[in-house]
């Protein structure tokens, strides 16, 4: 079997988009596959996902809101989990056929972080793992959480740097919407958002969400960009 996993916790996404997700990895999935969700509030998610508690992770005192949770994924207590699983963050936008993920690919594959390309740095929106194999990440990290997270400013830096044969995707597969979709100035002006060639999953990391970018919605005139109705085409 293999395997999808997210992991919601907060309000700031809600079950909606725990069930878009399951619906489009369902329709861009040609392998038979559990949809697992670690969460702290599994109201209104859709009855075909299986739910799980969020294992247990320490939280830095100067950030206790952060992104240092999505650890939980290193946990032993989820190595009953067999098989390669591809973890997707909530935001995601899934526009073409997510099998090609998981052939020719093994344990641990993700984003190389475009903002810090040849530094060993992985984007951890979108990464295949296999659960179990990397206690270590985990305990590491919880005997020394508030040391650890001052020193690599976030999780993805920390479990990447942890890794020593860390693989990454071809790069055309996950495109960031703010570096790949939006247009250049003055050109974001005109011209709407285009879906990148090649790209399989559309990543939204930071501002703006799917449905902001469905929008138009935008922080700043300095981060202007036109409304980009197709995405709802695929955030579905």
């Amino acid at each position: 079997m293999h395997n999808i996993l997210c992991i919601k916790w907060g309000t700031a996404y809600g079950a909606l988009y725990v069930n878009r997700l399951l619906h489009m990895a369902k329709r861009h999935m040609q392998l038979p596959f559990r949809f697992i969700c670690l969460t702290d509030d599994a109201t209104d998610i859709d009855p075909e996902v299986e739910i799980r508690p969020i294992p247990d992770v320490a939280q830095p005192q100067h950030n206790h809101l952060s992104p240092w949770r999505k650890l939980a994924v290193f946990s032993p207590d989820l190595a009953d989990i067999q098989g390669k699983t591809l973890f997707l963050d909530l935001d995601v936008v899934i526009v073409d056929d997510l099998t090609v993920f998981f052939e020719g690919f093994d344990d641990l594959t993700i984003i190389e972080n475009w903002t810090q390309p040849g530094r060993g740095i992985g984007n951890s929106s979108v990464f295949l793992f296999r659960p179990g194999t990397h206690p270590d990440i985990f305990q590491q990290y919880q005997s020394n959480a508030e040391n650890i997270s001052r020193h690599y400013g976030n999780e993805q830096t920390y479990f990447s740097q942890q890794i020593t044969d860390l693989k990454y995707w071809p790069k055309h597969w996950c495109r960031s919407f703010k570096f790949h979709a939006i247009p250049t100035w003055p050109w974001r002006l005109i011209q709407t958002p285009r879906l990148p060639e090649g790209c399989r999953i559309l990543v939204f990391h930071g501002r703006p969400n799917p449905d902001a970018a469905i929008a138009g919605a935008y922080s700043s005139w300095r981060k202007f960009y036109r409304p980009a109705p197709w995405i709802a085409d695929y955030w579905q």
